[in-house]
């Protein structure tokens, strides 16, 4: 890590690695937004079973609960900018949330990347290095979240002129992974979604793992608890969050949850937890 700096609800971070280690990289599911620029590697980008070869300012965008994770397939120095903050983050600026749309208005592993020939990447390299820049916190806090603002601009821009092109067909790996999340709360199992899908169950697992990251329960589990943290934080009862989130077991969700957060699920609106 070169830098990395966080206050309130936002996370920034400027890394490199000159050795990558792949294991080091794994699927993971987080409640915020995410602006990602890749500047070197040899690196593909999993998202919700989309696979994005990245290229020189590649900039991805992960939106709430969006599972994703970096794959190294060469040896290259691997090194990466990326900025996370809450969806509220822009409420007073933007009440409708209108620059949230790239994030909020596509399905889930669509139109996650952005090519450096469509936003102007030396811009947004700039931004970046700013929000990065050493300064006292006043500053840069007033750096980071105007930057990021402009940021937010720049997608939203973007976005809607991908708009405009022809929507790609989704492929097995991508309507796998659609199908799960429409489910992902029901009675399912490997077998039977495999089977759903003609396919064995060592052939689901392993396109599965491909097109994710993670083996197929690690990823319904991380799923489920990202739903029930989010229903814990909206008052719901744990007993009654475990159950429709797809526990049938109180003492797996729990067990599972504490592994997950590293806490105990409590249903405190207050403590978000």
């Amino acid at each position: 890590m070169l830098k990395e700096y966080s206050f309130e609800s936002i996370y920034i971070r400027h890394a490199k690695d000159s050795e990558p280690d792949e294991k080091s990289f794994t699927m993971h599911i987080h409640d915020k937004c995410e602006i990602y620029l890749f500047l070197s590697g040899d690196v593909e980008y999993l998202v919700e079973g989309s696979k994005y070869p990245l290229d020189e300012n590649s900039l991805m965008i992960i939106r709430p609960a969006e599972a994703h994770t970096p794959k190294i397939v060469g040896k290259g120095t691997y090194e990466r900018y990326a900025v996370n903050f809450p969806l509220e983050l822009v409420k007073n600026i933007d009440p409708e949330l209108r620059l949230l749309t790239p994030f909020t208005a596509r399905a889930l592993g669509k139109d996650n990347m952005f090519s450096g020939a469509e936003f102007d990447a030396k811009l947004v390299k700039k931004l970046f290095s700013e929000m990065c820049d050493d300064n006292d916190d006043y500053t840069k806090r007033l750096t980071i979240n105007t930057h990021l603002i402009t940021l937010l601009d720049i997608i939203y821009r973007a976005w809607n002129d991908k708009k405009k092109s022809k929507p790609k067909k989704q492929s097995t790996a991508q309507r796998i992974v659609t199908y799960v999340n429409e489910h992902l709360t029901e009675d399912i199992s490997v077998p039977m979604l495999a089977e759903h899908f003609y396919l064995s169950t060592s052939q689901f697992n392993r396109l599965f793992r491909q097109a994710t990251g993670a083996a197929p329960w690690e990823y319904i589990t991380k799923k489920r608890l990202t739903i029930a943290k989010d229903m814990l934080k909206n008052g719901t009862s744990a007993q009654e969050t475990a159950e429709n989130c797809g526990f049938k077991d109180y003492s797996v969700f729990y067990r599972a949850y504490i592994k997950q957060f590293g806490k105990a699920p409590k249903h405190n609106k207050n403590s978000g937890e």
